[in-house]
């Protein structure tokens, strides 16, 4: 086997995964973005993480929801705004790092300057098919 080389599970040889910068989320959050949503997301194959860099304009908002299934880290890269629980709201502003364990409500609002923040989970599963019992 080639140096630097690992053996999956079909027995053919992949090189070995390499560490790589992704982009600069500062660039990113200094465009122009007239509406809410995705400025990036990951797409590396074979990742076992998702991550989202998200941008919610002045005054909108992510309604309350829960994420049943996967924990979430939510970094503040640019803006602030305001986390909402059932126990009260927190204050985002640069720099916040937030941990939103699953089943737990959260909503989101950004303040005048809108709200870019980077999102991190482990990555779902693909849809499978089964037979029924």
């Amino acid at each position: 086997m080639e140096e630097g080389a690992v053996t999956h599970e079909s027995g053919g040889v992949a090189p070995t995964p390499t560490a790589s910068v992704l982009c600069d989320v500062q660039e990113l959050t200094g465009l122009p973005v007239a509406a809410s949503g995705a400025l990036w997301k990951l797409a590396e194959s074979g990742r076992q993480l998702d991550a989202n860099l998200v941008h919610l304009p002045a005054g909108r908002s992510v309604d309350a929801h829960a994420e049943p299934d996967l924990d979430v880290l939510l970094l503040v890269i640019a803006g602030d705004g305001t986390l909402v629980t059932p126990d009260g709201s927190e204050a985002l502003t640069q720099g916040r790092l937030v941990w939103l364990p699953r089943g737990s409500t959260r909503g989101l609002t950004a303040h005048s300057e809108g709200l870019s923040y980077l999102t991190v989970h482990p990555r779902r599963p693909g849809l499978q098919i089964h037979s029924r019992p």
